[in-house]
């Protein structure tokens, strides 16, 4: 049996390759599942243009590939896999998880902590990284699942819950005095999911900045208070308090309401969607621009509340948020299957070549 992997290299993200390895046996503890299909998204465009500074290149390195000059790594997906092979007599073969695989067609993964309703993944490498990222559960048990949906659950269940962790970290701090939120790349998922949650706060306006053809897209979507083309940001009045969520990282946009909000209270910087307009936040007039990192904020959250009542007003606003995406269809759902039909998907994401009401799910396991 062999691995089809998916290879980004990390200092020029437009490159890719697709290797075939051979599968070492396993170890005593670990299990090879195989990733039945993932979603691929702008926030794994994040995961790459961030892969260094946050470490996503640290949860499946490549060790044994080296090129002169070049550095390659593996982009992490949200998805579901199947477990084929097991060295672990508490985790089944054919057991079926939901969690943070790469971009591959088989992963092998060290149980550990296993519960009834899932497990961590034990391997020394993943200790450091963030505990949620480490996580696979099992279907079965999982009160978020919901059979015919796996699409949808893998393509914005991961990024439903950054978008609910920053509605509750504004919420959290008061919305930093500020009732006007402006949001970047209005047609992103963890955008336009963030814009959802805000939009049931009484009292805050929720602006989308997007491209003029994603205008008619964001409007439809009945979430933004009022959405404008990117060009049309100085007609916005730069003396309203002001809180800007980016979700683009482009580096003039965010010099430009930077420049234009004298009233500018807190600038939130969320994804990097538009990866050839990655820049520097250094100097910029205002507040300076900080990371929002969800997990962070999910753990505080879950220390205040506890871990079942965190998890319950998760759930309820993950549940309300698929109603609408169901009722309104605001995801179609497309099939890339294999190696070439994957490198042009990751093609397409990473040069914002896609249409934003469609969500791309992947598969290397049939290569």
């Amino acid at each position: 049996m062999l691995t089809t992997e998916l290879l980004v290299q990390k200092n020029n993200l437009a490159t890719t390759r697709v290797r075939k390895r051979p599968n070492a046996p396993l170890q005593p503890g670990q299990v090879r599942a195989r990733v039945d299909r993932f979603a691929l998204t702008a926030n794994n465009i994040t995961y790459a243009a961030f892969g260094s500074a946050m470490h996503y290149w640290d949860f499946y390195p490549v060790q044994d590939l080296t090129d002169a000059g070049a550095e390659w790594g593996i982009v992490p997906v949200w998805g579901f896999g199947t477990v084929v092979e097991s060295a672990c007599a508490e985790v089944p073969v054919g057991e079926r998880l939901y969690g943070f695989w790469p971009m591959a067609s088989h992963a092998v993964l060290a149980p550990a902590h296993v519960t009834h309703g899932g497990w961590s993944d034990g391997a020394a490498h993943r200790s450091p990284l963030p505990a949620i990222y480490n996580q696979y559960l099992r279907t079965s048990a999982d009160p978020f699942y919901t059979e015919g949906t796996e699409d949808l659950q893998a393509l914005l269940r991961p990024l439903f819950a950054t978008s609910w962790l920053i509605d509750d970290f504004m919420a959290d701090n008061g919305f930093f005095g500020a009732s006007t939120l402006l949001l970047s790349s209005a047609s992103s998922k963890t955008a336009y999911a963030t814009a959802f949650c805000l939009a049931q706060r009484p009292g805050i306006e929720v602006i989308g900045l997007t491209s003029p053809g994603n205008m008619a897209f964001c409007e439809q979507l009945g979430c933004y208070s009022r959405v404008l083309a990117y060009d049309a940001l100085p007609t916005l009045d730069g003396t309203t308090p002001t809180v800007y969520i980016d979700f683009a990282g482009n580096a003039g946009l965010r010099k430009s309401v930077h420049g234009h909000f004298t009233q500018l209270r807190y600038s939130c910087s969320v994804g990097g969607a538009h990866v050839g307009a990655l820049g520097h936040a250094k100097d910029l007039p205002g507040p300076r621009a900080t990371l929002f990192f969800a997990p962070a904020q999910g753990q505080k959250r879950a220390a205040e509340w506890g871990q079942a009542v965190f998890g319950q007003r998760l759930l309820d606003g993950w549940n309300g948020f698929l109603e609408a995406v169901q009722r309104q269809a605001w995801v179609r759902v497309a099939q890339a299957n294999g190696p070439a039909a994957a490198q042009a998907a990751y093609a397409q994401m990473l040069a914002g070549h896609t249409d934003p009401g469609v969500g791309t799910m992947v598969s290397l396991s049939s290569a």
